[in-house]
């Protein structure tokens, strides 16, 4: 008797490479983690050599099928990838430059260029806004290193170069899907193609970018050769995928306008679901992406470093998150502020403001200052909300499903419920990525049929439910008013 078919789901965040291996219900049979190296030079450099983020994904799938005896049951793999960055390919598809990461914030004069030029008129077209990503990071290497520029074929983001490596497809089939477009302002993302006039207006051929698909498009067939070092079988389809954040909120089930989702990892990201395409012209603030989901859109906002200033702080307290978190429960931050951008506000763009706690006073102690870290994250998700409802994009909340490392906080999920009054519900598996791509896979390979709202239901995989008490919401109401004040002064007093 035949195996069931299995499917791999591979997430290539910041952070690291997490691949999980999974029947067709979408349950979890193995996984394996590899950490990502982040090369920070100096001179606001942040970047990966593609070579690193290729072998992390062959060491995960390795790891896998050396400990799996079910190996040739594996029909398929899918992957998702960080968003903002881009890379570049020869002709040959061999890299040309590293991955410069999202983080990386070289290409600001770029950035200010795009602003200054074209400004809302891009903003209108892409959904995007205009920040430290594909567009300018291509600029960059146009104007600081033309040589380069010269011999790269095409930009691409980090699943389509491993992708596209992993089946044997030269630059000319190179691709990058849908959801990836807002991070592009170079592109027309309601009509899914690429807007010819602003890269005729920068000096940019429209041939150096990529193709543009469905997130289940089928790249192709996994190569002879690496099939054999990665022990799979052979035929095993390699499925697009998509943006990290558009995985993570395909996995929280996050398939009809009204739900809205928080990525609580590495960066604090928020989005809520809607069938409305109105990008955001008035606070510079939203990023109208889509969702895997065609004909749905998953406008969004995030803070770089949220979770990574919780990181920071349990660094300098010396004392782990659990412990924190227990700390910050029975903890008061009264007037206490904190603010979270360590590296610049990235929406809206100010590369000038920085971290800091406001209204200390000798009463404030190591929980009411992480406390205040966790609640600054949940006052920026206010103000990205209330900018959702002014625009019409959505009327109402029906819940916030969470997901990441900080989903599993009771104290963070209550403190969001209460800021934003609405129930908020942490997953049980809260990398919720890669297993969605497990997912994709088998649904694009032919393995599984149904709608995306019928495959991916969160009913099965919720954990704790939060409800948000009236009497916190509405004292919350007033402190998140008085953090944008905070921050908007803080921002204009150190410029």
């Amino acid at each position: 008797m035949k195996n069931e078919p299995l499917f791999l789901g591979i997430d290539i965040g910041t952070q690291g490479t997490k691949t999980v291996l999974c029947d067709i219900s979408g349950r979890v049979v193995d996984e394996e983690f590899c950490p990502s190296k982040l090369i920070r030079p100096g001179n606001d450099a942040v970047y990966e050599e593609p070579d690193d983020i290729f072998n992390s994904v062959i060491t995960t799938i390795k790891a896998i099928t050396e400990r799996n005896d079910n190996k040739d049951s594996i029909a398929a793999l899918c992957l998702d990838a960080q968003m903002a960055g881009i890379m570049g390919v020869d002709k040959d598809f061999s890299p040309v430059t590293p991955l410069d990461s999202w983080l990386d914030t070289r290409c600001r004069d770029y950035t200010a260029q795009i602003k200054e030029r074209v400004g809302d008129a891009a903003i209108n077209l892409s959904g995007g806004q205009i920040i430290h990503s594909h567009a300018s990071k291509i600029l960059w290497w146009k104007n600081e290193h033309p040589q380069i520029y010269a011999n790269i074929d095409k930009f691409i983001q980090p699943n389509g170069f491993v992708a596209g490596k992993l089946c044997g497809i030269s630059a000319a089939d190179a691709f990058m899907d849908y959801t990836f477009l807002h991070f592009n302002v170079f592109s027309d993302n309601a009509n899914l193609k690429y807007n010819g006039a602003l890269l005729k207006e920068f000096g940019v051929e429209e041939s150096k970018l990529p193709k543009i698909v469905s997130p289940e498009y089928e790249v192709g067939v996994i190569t002879p050769e690496f099939a054999s070092v990665l022990g799979l079988p052979d035929g095993v389809k390699v499925i697009a995928g998509c943006g990290d954040t558009a995985a993570s909120s395909l996995g929280a089930g996050i398939t009809k306008a009204g739900l809205a989702y928080d990525v609580a990892g590495t960066a604090s990201v928020f989005a809520c679901c809607t069938d409305k395409f109105t990008p955001d012209t008035k606070t510079h603030t939203l990023l109208f992406g889509r969702s895997v989901c065609d004909g749905l859109f998953l406008p969004l906002s995030y803070i770089t470093g949220g979770g990574l200033c919780l990181k920071w702080f349990s660094g300098i307290a010396g004392k782990s998150l659990r412990e924190l978190d227990e700390a910050a429960s029975a903890a008061d931050c009264g007037d206490l502020t904190f603010i979270p951008h360590f590296s610049g506000r990235t929406l809206p763009l100010d590369d000038k403001v920085s971290g800091a706690f406001l209204n200390l006073d000798f009463s404030a102690d190591t929980g009411s200052l992480f406390k205040s870290v966790m609640e600054s994250v949940a006052f920026e998700y206010a103000s990205y909300l209330g900018i959702l409802k002014s625009s019409g994009a959505i009327t109402s909340l029906e819940c916030v499903f969470g997901v990441g490392g900080g989903a599993k906080s009771a104290v963070f999920s209550k403190i969001k419920a209460d800021v934003l009054g609405t129930k908020y519900v942490s997953l049980k598996n809260a990398d919720s990525a890669p297993a969605a791509m497990a997912l994709l896979a088998a649904k694009a390979s032919g393995y599984l049929s149904g709608t995306f709202s019928e495959i991916f239901s969160n009913a099965n995989i919720k954990g704790s439910e939060y409800d948000f008490d009236l009497q916190s919401h509405i004292g919350y109401k007033q402190k998140a008013e008085r953090y944008l004040k905070l921050l908007n002064g803080y921002s204009d007093y150190i410029k």
